[in-house]
């Protein structure tokens, strides 16, 4: 098994609330810099600028996942993360089509930019990326699992837009491993508060909508190759893969 340092939830110029820095070529620069192995780009409710930003993690030796934040019905974020590009575009259609038809406010809000491989604009997308699907909690991690994807609730220890806030616990029936948490959690703080999320993973990640913010959130996986697969096995910590908490003594790792 080797050790992999993961980002599993973060931003690109596509998401309106992000920097117009966050190009293709500067987000994996500063991963790589980061020691970051595995990189999943996750905007808010599309995928529109996945493949450019997988291709310039080739180009800096970087593991990339296909991923999109997804807004619930509920206003829960949900991270949906898959391993096949050509699946993820299926999926990103029908989300796409399930979000409510209104228009973004870029005055307000900020752009949402597509780009291609040299970074130039070509095109913004106008429907609020902002905004939810009509997709319910339940509705959203079915579609996930019926895609081949892996779903995990987005930042549990948020004040806002996670499913502990909204619904003010995890259904039992949610048929889910791991939650995500923000960057500066207090694991050992936040199962006090909430015991039942012993139960679960959790993935740090660091949500990051500008430069700096990339590596101030990062999971370490025990894995036997870096990719999705072996993620979910670490998660469910199957066949040897574990994550590597850092707040526990290491014999409890």
């Amino acid at each position: 098994m080797q050790l992999y340092k993961t980002d599993l939830h973060l931003h690109s110029v596509l998401s309106p609330c992000g920097g117009l820095e966050m190009s293709p070529q500067a987000v994996m620069k500063k991963a790589s810099e980061m020691g970051i192995d595995i990189i999943a780009i996750t905007d808010h409710n599309s995928m529109a600028n996945s493949c450019v930003y997988q291709r310039a993690a080739v180009k800096f030796g970087l593991n990339y996942i296909y991923g999109v934040e997804i807004q619930t019905a509920e206003e829960i974020h949900v991270i949906a993360l898959f391993d096949n590009w050509k699946i993820a575009k299926e999926f990103n259609k029908e989300l796409f089509n399930s979000l409510l038809p209104i228009d973004n406010d870029a005055e307000y809000f900020g752009d949402q930019i597509v780009i291609d491989d040299d970074e130039n604009i070509i095109r913004s997308i106008k429907k609020a990326l902002l905004n939810s699907s009509i997709w319910t909690f339940e509705t959203t991690l079915k579609k996930i699992r019926n895609s081949g994807g892996f779903a995990f609730p987005a930042h549990v220890d948020a004040h806002t837009n996670n499913v502990i806030s909204q619904l003010g616990f995890i259904p039992p029936d949610a048929n889910i491993t791991a939650v995500g948490i923000t960057a500066n959690c207090d694991e050992k703080e936040l199962i006090r508060q909430y015991p039942f999320l012993q139960d679960y993973a959790l993935i740090r990640n660091s949500d990051a909508h500008y430069l700096n913010d990339i590596g101030s959130g990062i999971t370490e996986f025990y894995l036997k190759e870096p990719n999705l697969s072996e993620i979910i096995l670490a998660c469910k910590k199957k066949n040897g893969r574990k994550i590597k908490y850092k707040w526990r003594n290491n014999d409890k790792q």
